[in-house]
């Protein structure tokens, strides 16, 4: 393991805004913060909004930077990438992120049923082979999960270059009937008028740069019935 790795995780440690659990810490039980984050974690009673799969974090802090009147949470299972985000809030003094070290299969440990007030995933990994199609963060076992810790007025923001995923995740939608309040195949040629599409991850203008149409959509996990998977129709 390399110097600088280990040096960052040494860090995190000590940014009192990033919690690292242990796997036996929530496997198969709740985590000592769930349903409690705005209160004890935060010390407020704002909403909360997820980034899962977050990397860098740099949806989870621009998104604060905008929205100061609510609480957001990056989530990642790698730390070291995690590490640049917390750092980067801490020096720019936020007071409204925070940083969850862990697998996203775990999300329903640490929150409680409608705790959540919106879910981004910002450039999940696409997982194009059947065979790993349920490593999708828009497979119906994940939406699942989403459904039960959101808020039922509660959106998921998928945004991806991948036009595979995309086509995937509309027709995950359209076989059970979840609303679609907007979605595009070119965002920034079809752009609202909305703060949140300013926020540009590293690889996000990398793939702008090499003339990649970035997808966008925002759905509501609603109803209570099991989610179908199109794959099986």
């Amino acid at each position: 393991m390399g110097k600088n790795k280990l040096e960052r995780w040494a860090e995190m440690e000590r940014i009192g805004f990033v919690v690292q659990p242990s796997f036996e810490d929530v496997y198969q039980k709740d985590y000592s913060l769930k349903g409690q984050w705005s209160k004890v974690f935060f010390q407020n009673s704002h909403a909360i909004v997820l980034e899962l799969g977050c990397g860098k974090g740099e949806y989870t802090v621009g998104l604060a930077k905008r929205f100061p009147e609510m609480n957001f949470i990056g989530i990642d299972i790698k730390g070291a990438r995690m590490w640049k985000g917390a750092v980067t809030a801490r020096k720019e003094g936020l007071k409204n992120v925070g940083f969850l070290r862990s697998q996203i299969e775990l999300l329903a440990s640490f929150f409680d049923e409608n705790e959540i007030s919106g879910i981004w995933l910002t450039f999940p990994d696409p997982q194009p082979k059947r065979r790993w199609e349920k490593k999708r963060l828009t497979h119906p076992k994940f939406i699942e999960v989403y459904r039960k810790i959101l808020d039922p007025d509660g959106y998921i923001h998928l945004k991806t270059d991948n036009i595979g995923l995309f086509d995937y995740t509309m027709e995950v939608i359209s076989q059970n009937n979840f609303p679609v309040d907007f979605y595009t195949k070119d965002l920034y040629r079809e752009q609202k008028e909305d703060p949140v599409f300013e926020i540009r991850t590293y690889y996000e203008k990398q793939f702008l740069e090499e003339g990649r149409d970035i997808c966008y959509l925002r759905f509501k996990p609603t109803g209570d019935k099991p989610i179908i998977n199109p794959l099986y129709v």
